[in-house]
């Protein structure tokens, strides 16, 4: 399909100039990844407020992207910014000291995670997925990794195995989700073999009733720790994340994204005899102790526990989900909604053309209409949504869908 006609003449020069600079936008087509419904997308953000973002061209869009789900409260949260501001006029990068807000940001988390006897601070997701499997493999002395889902970049779990060694390959397994006799399945195959099972504890489905502490069981049972990775889950599907939602305690867990509202800041959590084997190793950084990111993720916890944000995220969740799945059926769209309520999508049938035709006219619609609804990951809302952007947002469906269905 051909580019449709350029409608950010500002973000095409500071793309034309990235292009030779910024190795990120040298080897990249595109903002998102390479697919045809990310033609008619912005690239460069001006600034961004509650559910909206503006872009270098001064278009404005309600934003369902949230930067990949970090942005629970909305964007630049007055409590969280005046948090952070008053911190950072304070000083920051003190190491190798230690900064009061370390101690306060890890009592409250193990107040508020189910399980969580101690906390570890880290900067990124990828940071906290790794750090966890380390210390599983410190604390059961094995190599294997059994995994599901997205869990970083690092080498063990990279989406895409280039420059990544095939010793290291060869020691991450991959289970099926929703299937427990793939789980029982990896653990007869490499018995005595396997350090950990990491998992998200969803992407678009919801596990199905008791899989969770089924595999906890399994991966127990046979010697290797059960790993929730709470990147998405954490502080969005409920205070204490999946395993509050879905009843369920790792022994141990990781955190990032909506833990502070979009500040760079990730933790493991969890048993604290695992947690112990910190010192048996070395995974540390500069930038660890920032004390600014954890004020951030003190007011953010804060708000999400003292008020009814996550509940109004789930509402305006549900009637975004019904909303679009009413359109759907309406319009007899080859394409279904999925996911939970606080992170819908729209997947699009794209077994012909045709199909594939669909989705990009549709996303190139809603976003020209100013609604920013990503092609190819989960959407989220955040708690500064209103009703009022959930019905502007479903109108861009819809035109969106009258324009598919008209031709």
């Amino acid at each position: 399909m051909s580019r449709p006609e350029v409608m950010f003449p500002s973000s095409e020069k500071w793309s034309r100039r990235a292009r030779t600079v910024d190795a990120w936008a040298a080897t990249r087509d595109q903002i998102l990844e390479v697919d045809a419904a990310n033609l008619g997308y912005p690239v460069y953000f001006e600034r961004a407020s509650g559910a909206h973002v503006w872009d270098v061209d001064g278009n404005r869009f309600i934003d369902f992207n949230l930067g990949y789900g970090p942005v629970v409260l909305g964007h630049a949260e007055p409590r969280v910014l005046d948090a952070v501001v008053r911190q950072m006029a304070q000083g920051t990068c003190a190491s190798p000291l230690w900064h009061p807000r370390q101690v306060e940001l890890a009592e409250l988390m193990t107040e508020v995670i189910p399980g969580a006897e101690q906390a570890y601070l880290l900067r990124t997701g990828s940071d906290a997925t790794t750090a966890a499997v380390r210390l599983a493999r410190i604390h059961t002395g094995r190599d294997k990794v059994l995994r599901w889902g997205y869990n970083g970049w690092h080498d063990w779990c990279a989406p895409r195995p280039e420059g990544v060694p095939d010793p290291t390959l060869s020691n991450t397994l991959k289970f099926t989700y929703n299937d427990i006799e793939s789980v029982r399945s990896a653990f007869a195959a490499h018995p005595d073999e396997i350090a950990c099972v990491i998992m998200m504890s969803y992407e678009y489905d919801a596990p199905a009733p008791g899989f969770l502490n089924q595999v906890k069981e399994i991966a127990n049972a046979h010697g290797a720790l059960f790993i929730l990775d709470e990147m998405r889950s954490g502080f969005r599907i409920a205070l204490g994340g999946a395993q509050e939602h879905f009843g369920v305690v790792g022994d141990l867990s990781t955190f990032s994204k909506a833990m502070a509202n979009g500040y760079p800041i990730s933790a493991v959590v969890g048993r604290a005899d695992v947690l112990a084997h910190l010192g048996r190793t070395h995974m540390s950084s500069t930038f660890y102790g920032n004390p600014a990111e954890m004020a951030a993720a003190i007011t953010t916890i804060g708000i999400l526990r003292e008020t009814d944000a996550l509940a109004r995220i789930r509402r305006l969740g549900e009637t975004f989900v019904d909303g679009l799945t009413e359109l759907v059926r309406a319009y007899e769209i080859p394409a279904e909604v999925v996911g939970l309520p606080v992170s819908p999508f729209l997947i699009f049938d794209e077994s012909d053309t045709a199909g594939c035709d669909r989705k990009v006219r549709f996303f190139t619609e809603v976003v020209r209409r100013g609604v920013l609804l990503h092609p190819n990951h989960q959407w989220f809302l955040s708690a500064a949504h209103t009703e009022e952007d959930v019905q502007i947002s479903l109108d861009a469906c819809r035109s969106a869908f009258d324009l598919i269905s008209n031709g």
